[in-house]
């Protein structure tokens, strides 16, 4: 019996281990920190052996092939030694795919992911298409494919996970844009996360689409280097040479496979970055072919995603915007550009190797404040201290959010848009968001 070895144990390797269970292998699943008891209640009552902080080198050593959280970097010791004794490594979606013959529609990018993801679900499941939601959101798809098998799955991918896939094949591939993110991730080398980007095109044969935004300087690039054997059905903001998505005179339009045209102003989505999203989400759902009146009104109807661009609530004639999702500089370019008031912009956290040039012509158009929010703020204060706009250190969301409403005056927005990810003070971005929220609402 070949032993499959599960190092992290939370939504992906959890369902990995369950899966790998069910087609037979000896599973084993370790996890340097502590396993939440849900997983640890799940991993039990699939008779799966398991081991919680720390990681016994013996046991892991002995794998056949190993399944790896995506949240693992490769510098880790244990994911050395494993390189070294040259035991295969892959990421829970490629595991999956090899047990599911299921149509898979698979979004990345550096930003957009979550909200085109989640819109392209939204059109399937109003259209009655069995999909199941995985990847970065929704639940694991190892486990949905062991015990909740759907027709199609809509995947949210990071590049971490795109790292480690191989022979994974994505029916349609949706790439939204490439900037820079996770380089602390990439040894500080933008091609490397380029190239683990452009791997969602791996495998892809001439049945297979490749939605793309054609206006991406880096995807525009890097396209010259591959054989692209898919359909290639690239979207703009403006209808240029080749383009079948793009916006008209006010009209969002499709032109294949299906023409298809709606009023851009009918569009829940709001702001540039969202005309992108709504372009590639709406091509998705024409090449699966869900019928136009159906794209339609799951476009206008859409709730959107929460911790992006999300109106929390007015206090005092001051809007509270959580965009705790914008975890790199390219996000919150895109949120300040959506900014129709003068904005206190709450930016920090753990920094990604980020270069903050991009947004400071942004910040001095629309910013009446910065409050800075991290665990060091050193380098914040070093970007934007001598742009002449008040600016606050604090290092709790207790504290930013006082600062932010001594700051704010009536007419403005208070944005979360922090370009960092969210390790040095929360558990997430997602516990980030809703301390903001939690703590706006008590104003």
């Amino acid at each position: 019996m070949k032993k499959i070895v599960v190092l992290g144990a939370a939504e992906s390797g959890a369902g990995a281990a369950v899966l790998a269970k069910k087609e037979g292998f000896e599973v084993f699943v370790s996890d340097m920190g502590a396993i939440k008891d849900h997983y640890k209640k799940m991993l039990d009552d699939h008779g799966i052996e398991w081991e919680e902080g720390r990681h016994t080198e013996a046991k892991i050593l002995d794998a056949d092939e190993v399944i790896k959280s995506p949240g693992i970097p490769d510098e880790a010791p244990m994911i050395q030694k494993i390189i070294a004794k040259g035991i295969h490594i892959i990421s829970e979606i490629e595991f999956a795919g090899r047990y599911t013959h299921s149509k898979m529609i698979c979004i990345t990018g550096s930003n957009g992911k979550t909200t085109t993801t989640s819109l392209i679900y939204h059109i399937f499941k109003a259209a009655g298409y069995d999909a199941g939601l995985a990847g970065n959101i929704g639940r694991s798809l190892a486990l949905q494919v062991a015990e909740d098998p759907h027709d199609y799955y809509i995947i949210e991918l990071s590049s971490f996970q795109l790292d480690n896939m191989y022979d994974f094949r994505a029916n349609v591939a949706v790439l939204l844009n490439i900037t820079p993110d996770h380089l602390d991730r990439y040894q500080n080398n933008m091609q490397n996360y380029v190239d683990a980007k452009m791997r969602i095109i791996r495998n892809q044969t001439p049945e297979d689409a490749f939605i793309y935004w054609n206006d991406d300087p880096i995807i525009s690039r890097e396209l010259k280097k591959y054989d692209i054997k898919s359909v290639q059905l690239p979207f703009s903001e403006l209808k240029e040479k080749g383009t079948i998505g793009y916006i008209e005179e006010g009209q969002y339009k499709i032109e294949y496979p299906t023409p298809f045209n709606m009023e851009q102003e009918e569009l829940s989505l709001t702001g540039k970055h969202n005309i992108y999203n709504s372009l590639a989400a709406g091509i998705a759902s024409n090449v699966s072919g869900i019928k136009k009146e159906i794209i339609r009104k799951s476009l206008s109807d859409f709730p959107g995603v929460e911790h992006r661009l999300e109106r929390v609530c007015s206090v005092r004639g001051v809007e509270y915007v959580n965009d705790s999702k914008a975890t790199n500089v390219d996000a919150c370019w895109y949120a300040l550009e959506s900014m129709k008031t003068p904005t206190i912009l709450i930016i920090g956290g753990k920094d990604k190797g980020n270069d903050y040039e991009p947004i400071k012509d942004l910040v001095r158009q629309k910013c009446a404040g910065i409050v800075y929010l991290g665990a060091d703020n050193k380098k914040l204060h070093d970007n934007f201290d001598d742009m002449g706009i008040p600016v606050r250190d604090t290092h709790s969301m207790k504290e930013c959010v006082e600062a932010c409403y001594e700051m704010a005056k009536p007419g403005m927005t208070v944005l979360l848009s922090p370009c960092c990810a969210s390790f040095d003070l929360f558990k997430n971005m997602e516990d980030r968001g809703e301390q903001f929220k939690t703590l706006v609402r008590n104003l």
